[in-house]
């Protein structure tokens, strides 16, 4: 999977992670200050619509300071530090890339949340997690980077406990994309995996899940990322001075690029909460006989 470590780099909100102390020193924090979660929340939700969609998860899945959580493509951390400072949940945060992991546990030392959050560098498909199991699985705009459902959903099914939920956003295909859109998203945002909708809910059910909740959230965050474009471009002198002309340019085209994907009707996106299916092996083992 290194290879796939190298290949992620070509989606351009992946690369410059050290930006979020540029917006830090906006704030008058050093690279060394203690922080708050409060302090970072503006910066470190890399999916759609911020802190609000962390808010459903823990309503969704009841989440308190018993449950124990595996957060899959946890990037800098941000979900994971939100629903730790919040609810006093243990996480365990899984992240591909080297650079955003470090970052991750950097910012998780300084809000003082090492206590709750352990970050982990890894592969879902390969990390050992030795007996350890889970009360919830969650992930926000990563399994789509993943093209092997299969092997994906029952490493996930495994790691959680009888009747876990499982939850994510994730990006979906909305149309029959011809080879050239497909090329062109797994360059752009890496996209390796683009079920429709109803594909998505069924991949689960055929592996082991029992839907909860569901919801196309392709409106939403076709309207989320066309704002998004629009209020950048009205702080394109102010992030420059931040950020610099690179940064800058290499996002806005990032966002332009994904907000062009929606607004066309290509990409779609859903929100899923299941189940795992609790097997009777004694009642499973009866019937056979």
């Amino acid at each position: 999977m290194n290879n796939d470590r190298l290949k992620i780099k070509s989606m351009k909100l992946y690369n410059n992670v050290e930006r979020i102390f540029n917006e830090l020193r906006e704030i008058g924090k050093s690279t060394s200050d203690t922080l708050l979660a409060e302090d970072l929340a503006k910066f470190d939700q890399l999916h759609y619509h911020g802190t609000d969609a962390i808010d459903i998860s823990i309503k969704k899945l009841g989440i308190n300071e018993k449950t124990k959580i595996l957060d899959v493509g946890s990037g800098i951390g941000g979900p994971a530090r939100y629903i730790a400072n919040k609810t006093g949940a243990q996480i365990t945060a899984i992240e591909l890339q080297s650079d955003q992991h470090n970052l991750a546990k950097n910012l998780t030392k300084r809000c003082g949340l090492s206590n709750k959050v352990s970050h982990i560098c890894g592969d879902i498909l390969e990390y050992d997690f030795k007996d350890q199991t889970f009360d919830a699985v969650v992930s926000w705009l990563t399994l789509y980077h993943i093209s092997d459902h299969e092997i994906l959903l029952k490493k996930l099914y495994d790691l959680l406990n009888p009747n876990g939920f499982f939850y994510t956003e994730d990006i979906t295909s909305r149309i029959n994309l011809n080879e050239a859109d497909l090329k062109e998203i797994e360059k752009e945002i890496y996209g390796k995996h683009l079920p429709y909708f109803d594909k998505y809910i069924s991949n689960l059910e055929h592996n082991g899940f029992e839907l909860v909740f569901s919801e196309d959230m392709s409106n939403s965050w076709t309207d989320f990322t066309k704002e998004r474009i629009k209020q950048y471009n009205s702080e394109k002198e102010r992030n420059i001075r931040v950020h610099g002309k690179e940064v800058v340019d290499s996002l806005n085209s990032f966002y332009n690029f994904v907000g062009q994907y929606f607004s066309n009707g290509k990409l779609g996106g859903i929100r899923v909460v299941a189940k795992k299916k609790y097997l009777n092996i004694l009642s499973a083992n009866f019937k056979l006989i």
